[in-house]
């Protein structure tokens, strides 16, 4: 009031009392003039640094105010406001900016991606969540890098990507790559849960990578447990690009790579190959065989054939993708085309393509949000043929003889092989043999999925979703008669054709509720749902015997025909719920529980209940704590929950008997019935129990971020074969029951620090996983399973390496009657330990010589970028791990299939200063049998992927957005000392003959180069 009195007093002083009114009033305009020159109109554009693409829907608030606007399809916004104020832009998944106005009229922001990520909204069960509130052990995979190993397989991106996760691969175009995480949970089925989309598949490389946006690992039971059966042995959640609000794009990407064997195998030529074979025979008293005999007329020395370089050529990968994307609010569009092909680098018309073709839709009305996606993928796989089962076609060829040739007009076929009479060898022609032989398998996958979204009130929604999930295969083998040596002669009698058609279709229905709620300090989220599922699969096969040379292979031209089919339905029934709760931001619980009901099991055992609990606590936002400025976040969590695997074929706890075995009763035959074979009628669930704890920290803003993590993964209720008396008369001898039990532990660590302050930006990202695997029953007795040279027991790591230790040389007469029993022992045979010391060398003297699971595994990121520059990097590996080198095995067998090198430096007389054994045919001693000669440390470390990008410039005017060119290599250096192609390759079955390398197709060397255009 006396303010005013004031101002008052001071206005009748200056001016006369008449003319105060024209005063104020003059005030009061040049008040308003200022007024709209302080309040303009500011207009810009918001783009991604990613791809200079415009960002519809960034809010943009003038700071301490509620003033704000959203930018349209265009990335266009329009904003009144004042010369001082600040513009805060904010997006998800983006960094936020903040601009003073000043005196512009105009300003264009590029967004930069938001790399600590911790208020990023990531995908779990059914479901999504800010990744600073997760409570479970969910790992989110950087796209970016994943994206840069070129692949038709998802499962492969994700090597070494994920603390936890591991792999075996080879190099076989559209080959299976098994996939692990956190060890071994099962002695049956290890591989992962795919979820795409919401849709849950068995099978992810009939999907385009390029096409994925985001993917999430959920490692643990507090995150899997919404699976309940399938979750025990990890999942993996896919989320495709989705349709957005803003004007239609296209983005086309092309490349185009070439591979090749980085890595050959040293091996004896023509005269080196005659040299130890011809010495193998005189050493078992056998005469040379005439085409290694310098004196004999069918001495062999106008063929030296190099298998590796007749075989190994340069491969061929390609991948163009186009994607149309755009769209209102009301309904937003993706469309993705997809052609992979990958041509074989060994000499073969073995070769991978596919096409995929995708359709993603996304709307809101009102309250009602709503969606669908449609895809096609068809692809077709050229196999590889295998002459017996289990022989590698990379064993075939490392051990073909360089004395046969690879053609020979005179041979049915036009291929080399050898005859018994001139170099009795028994050497399969790989290249002739994979391309007489036609072997395909084709694939027709269409899935659907469409669903709605109705808030009913505010916080309360309810989704229902229907998928449809369709494949459909073709497998056709023409086998025609042919002549490829003494050996593999095959006559228009085995001439032959199999062709086996089949479908499989899935049917999903989900109902889900939820509701969000704060009151206060609290928040909750609560998920309640009901999901109906049905598989149905249908097989048929055929097979046509005997054809003549040149003859239609087909099946009405076949002299003796057969065929078959079989088909089953598999349903199921699930009910789930999970709650979320959180205070304050500091204390987070969640708890899920899943009933799962299916038709795989008995009546009375058919019903699983799966649960998890789990808890975080946010230390950093307590109030009593005053951190150090640079610690910007520090959370503790963990959990405990129980998962379940239902891996199991159908029918398969209801024996089989046959209504047709007669049996003689005072010499009549009298009808009867007998057990084909035995099933256990309470065969049930597998399940798994985790445990995990883990510490998260951000520092400097949280440009560094860290997380280590304990966790213990304990399977029981595994199903085994138990063996049963042979007088049940069952067949096989064996029958399946729920009694195994195993173990794994370790800690994970993950380190990402990301600089992205100035124009040379980059990030570094490290992943380490340790695991400890431990087998805690087998079977109701323990018995061991044994596999290729290993032996899985009760205390031990699955399929540890089982084999002999070798004592030297045996020099001499004496040292031979000196050394424990050796039957059949001679001078230069390898000299056996006797470990269990009873003067005799038996099977009981086998001993374990290492594990096959690595002890750790590990990655690590680099990515760059400095104007229009990019560069990036990823190293991969493990260690701790042995390998049993079956090929080297085989190749040091000194018989008569080719030899490494190493073999030239056989024992004779002359040469005792050697640790390989004398050469002999028959190898009565056993010199190669499972013995630590061959088996070798099974570290690595790989440049898995390095790339170099550059943006090209254009003009603002263009129609073009965006232009990049890049190269890319990938598996460019292996560190290791491996004998072989690769360490990391794919053996059999992944599990007990896990670190046997039997001849797995080795990774190649890729160079690719790609274009990236935006229009």
């Amino acid at each position: 009031m006396k303010t005013n009195q004031r101002l008052f007093f001071y206005c009748n002083f200056l001016l006369p009392r008449k003319e105060w009114l024209l005063a104020i009033i003059v005030m009061l305009f040049s008040s308003y003039t200022l007024s709209a020159q302080q309040d303009k109109t500011i207009k810009g554009i918001v783009t991604s640094t990613k791809d200079a693409m415009p960002l519809p829907g960034v809010n943009v608030l003038i700071k301490g105010t509620n003033k704000v606007v959203v930018t349209g399809f265009d990335g266009e916004y329009t904003i009144k406001a004042d010369s001082n104020d600040i513009l805060v832009f904010s997006y998800i998944g983006f960094a936020n900016q903040e601009v003073t106005v000043g005196n512009k009229s105009q300003l264009n922001i590029v967004m930069n991606d938001d790399l600590n990520k911790l208020n990023e909204v990531v995908v779990v069960g059914y479901g999504t969540q800010k990744k600073s509130d997760l409570t479970g052990s969910v790992s989110v995979v950087n796209m970016d890098n994943a994206k840069k190993t070129v692949s038709y397989d998802v499962a492969k991106m994700l090597q070494g990507q994920v603390a936890g996760v591991t792999m075996q691969s080879s190099g076989e175009p559209g080959g299976f790559v098994n996939i692990k995480i956190r060890g071994i949970s099962s002695f049956s089925n290890n591989n992962p849960l795919f979820v795409v989309d919401g849709m849950i598949v068995d099978s992810p490389y009939d999907f385009a990578t390029g096409e994925i946006e985001s993917m999430q690992v959920l490692k643990d039971a507090s995150s899997a447990a919404i699976y309940g059966v399938r979750g025990a042995n990890g999942v993996i959640i896919i989320t495709t690009k989705k349709g957005k609000s803003g004007k239609f794009d296209i983005k086309y990407k092309s490349l185009v790579g070439f591979q090749n064997v980085a890595k050959k195998w040293s091996l004896t030529d023509r005269v080196g190959y005659q040299n130890i074979t011809s010495a193998a025979e005189i050493n078992a008293g056998l005469s040379v065989a005439p085409g290694n005999d310098p004196t004999s007329p069918s001495y062999i020395n106008n063929v030296d054939t190099n298998w590796q370089k007749a075989a190994f050529q340069t491969g061929i990968i390609e991948n163009h993708s186009l994607t149309f994307s755009g769209g209102a609010e009301s309904l937003g569009y993706n469309m993705n085309v997809d052609y992979f092909k990958n041509s074989s680098y060994l000499n073969s018309p073995q070769d991978y393509k596919r096409l995929s073709t995708t359709l993603n839709l996304t709307g809101k009305k009102g309250k009602f949000k709503y969606g669908s996606k449609i895809g096609f993928t068809q692809s077709g796989k050229e196999n590889f043929n295998e002459y017996n089962a289990g022989e590698s076609p990379v064993s075939d060829l490392l051990g073909a003889i360089p004395t046969m040739p690879v053609y020979d007009v005179n041979r049915l076929g036009g291929y080399g092989g050898t005859t018994n009479l001139t170099q009795r060898a028994i050497s399969m022609n790989v290249i002739g043999y994979n391309n007489l032989i036609t072997n395909n398998a084709k694939r027709n996958r269409f899935i659907g999925d469409i669903w709605g979204e109705l808030e009913i009130v505010k916080g309360l929604k309810y989704k229902i979703d229907a998928s449809f999930d369709r494949l459909d295969w073709q497998n056709r083998k023409f086998v025609p008669p042919s002549d490829l040596g003494w050996y593999y002669i095959t006559t228009n009698d085995e001439a032959s054709l199999d062709v086996s058609t089949g479908s499989q279709s899935r049917t999903f229905l989900n109902n889900l509720l939820t509701y969000e709620k704060a009151i206060g300090k609290h928040k909750f989220d609560v998920l309640v749902g009901w999901v109906q599922e049905r598989n149905d699969n249908y097989n048929h096969w055929s097979r046509g015997v005997g054809y003549k040379p040149g003859e239609i292979s087909h099946l009405e031209y076949a002299d003796a025909t057969s065929a078959g089919e079989y088909e089953n339905t598999v349903t199921g029934v699930s009910y789930l719920s999970r709650i979320n709760y959180g205070y304050d931001d500091r204390y987070l619980l969640q708890a899920n529980f899943r009933q799962d009901k299916t038709s795989l099991f008995s009546q009375k055992y058919n019903k699983g209940n799966f649960y998890s609990f789990s808890g975080a606590w946010k230390i950093s936002n307590e109030k009593f704590l005053h951190l150090p400025e640079w610690v910007s976040n520090i959370k503790l969590r963990g959990g405990y929950g129980i998962l379940g695997n239902n891996t199991i074929p159908t029918y398969f706890f209801a024996s089989t008997i046959n209504s047709f075995a007669g049996y003689d009763f005072n010499n009549q035959l009298a009808p009867g019935t007998t057990v084909v074979s035995a099933l256990d009628p309470n065969v049930h669930w597998e399940e798994t129990k985790t445990t995990n704890v883990a510490l998260e920290l951000g520092l400097f803003n949280n440009d560094l971020q860290f997380t280590a993590e304990y966790y213990v993964k304990k399977s029981t209720d595994l199903l085994i074969g138990v063996p049963l008396p042979f007088s049940t008369g069952a067949f096989p001898a064996s029958v399946t029951t729920n009694a195994g039990s195993v173990r794994n532990n370790g800690l994970e660590f993950s380190a990402t620090y990301n600089n992205n302050h100035h124009d040379f930006k980059y990030s570094i990202s490290a992943n380490l996983g340790t695991l400890k695997n431990k087998v805690l029953q087998i079977g109701l007795d323990g018995n061991p399973i044994y596999g290729a040279a290993s032996k899985t027991e009760v205390g031990r790591s699955v399929g540890e390496i089982y084999a002999y230790e070798t004592n030297g040389i045996f020099q001499n007469a004496a040292d031979i009657a000196s050394s424990p029993t050796q039957t059949n022992a001679g001078i230069g045979d390898v000299k056996f330990k006797d470990i269990n010391g009873d003067g005799k060398i038996s099977d009981l003297d086998r001993t374990f010589q290492g594990i096959t699971i690595p002890k750790y595994s590990y990655g690590i990121n680099f990515s760059s970028s400095y104007k229009n520059w990019d560069f990036s990097m990823f190293w991969q590996g493990s260690g701790g791990n042995k390998v049993f080198d079956g090929m080297y095995r085989n190749l040091m067998a000194g018989q008569y299939g080719n030899h490494s090198t190493d073999e030239l430096n056989y024992w004779t007389p002359t040469n005792t200063n050697t640790n390989v054994p004398r050469p002999i045919i028959g190898d009565p001693n056993a010199n190669t049998r499972d013995s630590n000669r061959f088996i070798e440390k099974g570290d690595y470390i790989k440049l898995q992927t390095m790339e170099i990008g550059y943006e090209i410039p254009v003009p603002t005017a263009s129609f073009i957005q965006k232009a990049k060119v890049f190269v890319n290599g990938q598996n460019l250096l292996i560190i290791s000392k491996y004998k072989g192609y690769d360490p990391d390759f794919n053996s059999n079955d992944g599990l007990f003959s896990r670190g046997y390398d039997g001849g797995s197709f080795p990774n190649p060397r890729t160079v690719s180069l790609g274009l990236e255009v935006n229009f």
